[in-house]
């Protein structure tokens, strides 16, 4: 079952500029709040709205540096690029959903030496290729022989996601595949546009998805098998900080350090936030969220 609530705030957060960085109102502070006394400093946070694992993290980081003594920002961009830009740059001082180790390991090999990995918080993040349940194919070297069905199309996401840089570079040519299908980028919300209207007309679909993504629940679609391997091994998902940021705040990067999730937990933050709360009432998922799951921290703070 599709969520249209949610898409369409994620083609409207789409719009955002990928070029600079635009500053809002933490949840609290938007909620009429004070958004933490501030008396430690101000935290800011940046994050792909689009993105909605690091939406999530992003809102539960938010509650928790407040709950510390922090004033939070909150920035959002659409691209990957300018994140670890202004993370290199001081400009952010959290990034609360990094792919370091491959899927943006070649923002981590341009800019990794001003930047601090606070903590891997999730260890089963992956990049998938994926096709509606509906369709009869179940492995990616199927591909080849049925472009035709899919209009020798691959709908993906932003250009310069790492997702897309793996499809492009290693999936498309490594499957030979390059030269049958085209990889359309657009947006995370355009790919989910297509996805929606194919499903809707029981057309033939593949798409560029990963884990952990609410679409995957809420789209019947199934991961297509991988047999090369060509869309990397399952990674960890990072805090990643500006350079010196443990030593400038140590209560936080204490905090951040002992956040671990499994896949019960960061499914269950992200529909919360995602789809049952929606746009405008995060901070109360992530208060709802946190009385369910209190382990999700190795010390809570209450």
């Amino acid at each position: 079952m599709t969520n249209k609530r949610h898409l369409t705030t994620t083609l409207a957060l789409g719009a955002v500029s990928a070029l600079a960085l635009a500053g809002c109102a933490s949840g609290n502070q938007a909620e009429g709040g004070t958004g933490g006394s501030g008396d430690k400093g101000t935290i800011t946070l940046g994050f792909l709205p689009s993105w909605t694992d690091g939406l999530s993290t992003a809102y539960l980081l938010e509650d928790q540096l407040e709950k510390l003594g922090y004033t939070v920002q909150m920035q959002t961009l659409t691209e990957a690029g300018p994140l670890y830009t202004g993370l290199a740059q001081g400009d952010v001082d959290i990034y609360p959903s990094a792919w370091p180790e491959l899927t943006h390991k070649s923002y981590m090999d341009q800019y990794g030496d001003k930047i601090e990995d606070l903590g891997a918080y999730y260890d089963n993040a992956k990049l998938t290729i994926a096709v509606p349940s509906y369709v009869d194919i179940d492995s990616i070297d199927q591909l080849k022989d049925n472009a035709a069905r899919f209009d020798g199309r691959i709908y993906g996401i932003e250009p310069g996601a790492g997702l897309t840089k793996q499809t492009q570079e290693s999936m498309l040519p490594g499957y030979g595949l390059d030269g049958d299908f085209e990889l359309v980028t657009s947006s995370t919300a355009a790919m989910l546009t297509e996805l929606d209207n194919a499903i809707a007309a029981q057309k033939d679909i593949v798409v560029t998805l990963w884990r952990p993504f609410w679409a995957n629940d809420a789209y019947d679609v199934k991961d297509l098998e991988d047999p090369q391997g060509l869309m990397g091994d399952p990674e960890k998902l990072h805090f990643l900080g500006t350079a010196g940021f443990a030593e400038t705040y140590p209560d936080a990067a204490e905090l951040i350090a002992g956040i671990q999730l499994d896949d019960a937990q960061y499914g269950s933050l992200e529909d919360l936030v995602v789809n049952e709360y929606g746009e405008g009432r995060e901070a109360e998922a992530v208060d709802a969220w946190l009385k369910q799951n209190p382990e999700a921290f190795s010390t809570q703070r209450n």
